[in-house]
Order: structure tokens, then sequence, then C-alpha cells
């Protein structure tokens, strides 16, 4: 990360940008949109998480500054929706603390975190930062405010990041959008009829519109990879175990859950990765932590890649879908590699079947904890309908479903394993169907009209988190209509190296930073 800018003035090097040093590894500039010429630091949004923490590094910036211009494009932006609950004074005095620690005397004892100083925000979703409130997109939850910070916030904030807000997600990330009674609609900044997806759509949301350069997700169904399709962004779900859940639960979901980021750049996502995986204490089966920083600077050569296009429902893909999932396919093999066609032969009956009795499960397990704390039952009206539903059906599953359940995603995981014995990697599209219009797929509407929009949202993506695979939507296509449609890698438990090396192959080849929403455009 280290920059060369001796004899530029600050306001000099900042009209530079990201051209400098480690600022230009993936030529992340600092180009001014129009809607960032009346902010603070019109720069801003041209500077990934690395970039923003290499000027602050050098002085160029204080944290406070950075935050503030965060802050700024959160409040001019508020239509997308994306921000929950702003912690703005608690991530102020943080920026007013590191400042206040002193710089130079910070680096001379080499105790400046990687990050330090950079923005952040976390998905309103089961992950607790002491002293706030995570409402986990739902009314019951609306005051429950954490009394310890998760494992993974412990390991966010010793990387330096200075986290500023919770953003949106739906009731209990329960869908592939960001709609909730409580926290109303978070919107597509390519088009504010669609839906950012979901349930990291505040994440996706957050970081296309320019207000951060990287946000918390996670995924329990394709709950990263499709709002990053949505919403023309980078984002990887990691292999089951590699980022920590605890301390309260050391799996989500009994495995189906993954926490990692949505980002911009390739190398934001390898780097928080990097900071952030390995065991906690309690872990007893994950994959060995990768040398992630490293395999983004090395090209992968020769990658044996299958093609899926099948929808497992057997109910079709849509074109723009496969358009999507075809040319990148094309520019694979234009930069070597080989893809060819394929078929998975899974149990998917069952494994869907599992999928519903181990989410819901999953929700009445924390709606019950609520229920203690609170001493009192949870009503109806205090959740979207979908899921009150869910939660009665949850009241009669038997221990034998959940095992049976587990044993289904375990049997997936096998056959994929044995099927990445021939492949390195599986290329596929990350949903069915373009991003849908804001309502198509809200909890709040008669079940059988959602389900007819929920089949479309993740039969590819859900199938990689019953097997425990780590898997990454990339963006390399755009539709007619101007939104953006991701592609799908997956890897064999533990590859998130080859799928960063890939990212940052095609992220070269095929440069998405300068398409901007008109959101941040």
């Amino acid at each position: 990360m280290d920059t060369h800018g001796a004899g530029l003035g600050r306001r000099d090097f900042l009209k530079a940008g990201a051209a400098l040093g480690g600022a230009s590894l993936l030529g992340l500039g600092g180009k001014v949109s129009a809607a960032a010429a009346g902010s603070p630091l019109p720069e801003y949004e041209g500077f990934d998480a690395l970039a923003l923490a290499d000027l602050i590094r050098r002085g160029e910036l204080t944290p406070l500054e950075v935050l503030e211009a965060a802050i700024a494009r959160a409040e001019t932006r508020k239509a997308i929706n994306a921000i929950a609950i702003p912690h703005f004074d608690l991530a102020r005095e943080a920026a007013r603390a590191l400042s206040a620690e002193g710089r130079a005397e910070r680096l001379r004892r080499g105790e400046m975190a990687p990050l330090s100083g950079v923005p952040f925000a976390l998905k309103d979703l089961n992950i607790a930062l002491k002293g706030t409130v995570t409402t986990n997109g739902c009314a019951f939850f609306r005051d429950a405010v954490a009394d310890h910070d998760s494992t993974l916030v412990l390991r966010y904030r010793a990387a330096g990041l200075n986290i500023f807000a919770k953003l949106t997600s739906p009731e209990f990330g329960q869908t592939g959008t960001t709609e909730s009674r409580l926290w109303g609609k978070t919107t597509n900044p390519w088009n504010a009829e669609y839906s950012a997806g979901g349930s990291s759509g505040g994440s996706a949301a957050a970081v296309a519109a320019g207000i951060l350069p990287a946000a918390h997700a996670s995924d329990g169904g394709g709950s990263i990879r499709i709002p990053a399709s949505h919403c023309g962004l980078f984002g990887l779900k990691p292999s089951r175990g590699l980022v920590p859940m605890g301390p309260r639960a050391l799996e989500g979901w009994m495995g189906l859950s993954a926490h990692n980021v949505i980002t911009r750049s390739v190398r934001d996502s390898a780097w928080l990765l990097q900071l952030t995986q390995g065991p906690e204490p309690g872990t007893r089966a994950a994959p060995s932590p990768g040398a992630l920083i490293a395999a983004i600077g090395r090209p992968p050569r020769g990658l044996r890649i299958a093609l899926i296009e099948s929808n497992p429902f057997g109910m079709g893909v849509h074109a723009d879908c496969l358009d999507a999932v075809r040319g990148t396919a094309k520019l694979c093999t234009a930069l070597g590699h080989t893809v060819e066609a394929a078929t998975l032969n899974l149990p998917i009956q069952e494994m869907f079947a599992g999928m519903g009795v181990m989410t819901a499960t999953g929700m009445l397990t924390s709606v019950r904890a609520r229920e203690k704390a609170l001493g009192r039952a949870a009503r109806e009206d205090e959740f979207e309908p979908i899921n009150w539903r869910s939660l009665q059906l949850a009241k009669g599953y038997t221990a034998e479903q959940v095992f049976a359940a587990r044993a289904a995603f375990d049997q997936a995981g096998r056959i994929l394993d044995e099927f990445f014995a021939r492949y390195d990697l599986i290329l596929s599209p990350v949903t069915a169907a373009p991003p849908p219009k804001l309502g198509a797929l809200s909890l709040d509407q008669p079940y059988e009209d959602f389900v007819k929009a929920a089949v479309l949202a993740s039969p590819f993506t859900a199938m990689f988190n019953m097997s425990g695979h780590p898997a990454m939507s990339v963006p390399l296509h755009w539709n007619a209509a101007g939104l953006p449609i991701g592609s799908q890698f997956a890897a064999p438990f533990g590859g998130e190296a080859t799928l960063l090396a890939l990212a940052a192959q095609l992220e070269q080849a095929a440069p998405w930073k300068d398409r901007r929403p008109p959101a941040a455009a």
C-alpha cells in the first residue's frame, strides 16, 4: 500500500487521486462524479477502501474528513433508503480519537491498522455491536440492544474500520429483496423502480451509490451475491466456517449462512477477507485461511470451468441472465481458460425442502430467545405475514426433519466435491431473472404470489449455501434496460484464493469501476 507523492500539495495529491502508488493497483482513480461535486471531498467516491486507508496513512486525509464525506453522502442519498440505524456520533467519536492518538506516533510504533479510519457499516441482521440495536429488520427486535461485540466486529475494528451505521435488510433476511414494514423499501441505485436485491440490499445500495467503498454483508441463500449482481458490484460468499459467526452461535442456520462484504474493487474484498478469516474459540470444522492478498496478484492460468445454464427447478432462465453468463464464458475462454457445458445431479427437492425447515427453525430460535429476554410472547402484528407463517410451521417441525435437512446438505456437498475433482470452478447465472420490480419479492403479500417470484431469485445461489462451498458474483454485464446482471463462480471448499485470483483477472480484462449508477454519476 506504499505510495509516492513527495512534493505534492494536499489538494494536488487528492486530484491525482489513487493513480499514485498502491492506490493505482487496479486503476481506481479520483474521478469526480457530478453527484459528488457539491459534497465534502468530491474525490471520495473514486477511491476504494485501500486507497482511502493509504491517504489517511500518509496524512493527506484525516479519519474525520473521510467519515464526514461518507455521512454527507448518506444524508444526501437518503432516497435509496440504505441506512437503517445511523451511528454517526459514535463514529465521529472514534474518528476524533484516532486523530488525537497522533498519526506519527502510531506509525513510529508500527501500530496503525491496515484500514485505519475507513468508514464502514454493518448489515442490520445477526451481528452485534455492543451498546447498539440490531433489529433483524423486524419490529419485534426494534429495541434489541447488544450486550457484546460479535467476533467479526472485533476483527473489523482491529483492522481499523470505523463503523458508522447499520444497513437495511428484509426481516430475518428471508427474501431476495430489501423491503420491510420496519424500514421500508431499499431502491436499486441503477433504477429506483427495481429492487437492490437481498438480503444485503442496503449494503449493495450503499456501495453502488458511493456512500461507502465496502460494506458488511451476509449470505444464507444468495444474500451477498444477489444484491452484488443487481447493483453491479463484487460479492463473495466464503466457505462455511471461514469467517467467524460467534461468539453466541458458531454457525448461522446450521451452516447455511456466512458473513463477508460487498465491494466495488476485488482487492478490497481480498483484504477484508484476509483480515477477518480464521477460527475463533469453539471452531471445530473450517477451511484453512488462505493467502488471499497474494492471490489477486497472480492471474490464474488454464482453469477448467464447468458452465451450468439449466435452472435447478427446471423453470428456465431469462435471456438477460443467459447473455450475461455466456459473455462471461467467452471472456474466460479469451483469457486462456477452458469452459465447457456441464450438468449437475443434485437432490434438489430434498435440499430445498430442508432449507425451508432450517431457515424457519433458525428464525424461531431467535424469536424464542427474544421472547425470553422481553418476558412476553411475540405478536403476529410484529412480523411480516410470510415470516409469521414460517414461524408457525417451524413450531411443528421435528428433530428428525432438521436432521434430514442437514443430511441433504451434506450429501450435496459430497456430490459437488466429486464434481470439483473434474473442474476447478463452476460458472452459472446468479439469478434466473434480472432484478425484479420492488414489491415482487416482498414478505408482506400472499404466500402464493411470493413463491412465484422467489423461485427465480436463488436456485443457483442457494445450493452453495447448502453445500458450504465458496461462490462469488462478478459484475460483467448490463442489460438493455441498464440494469446490472452478475455471473456466479463457485469453487471447491476453501477455494477463495482461486475465486479472487480469477475475479482480479476479470476486473483487469473488463473493468467495471467506471460504470456508476445515476445515484452516484
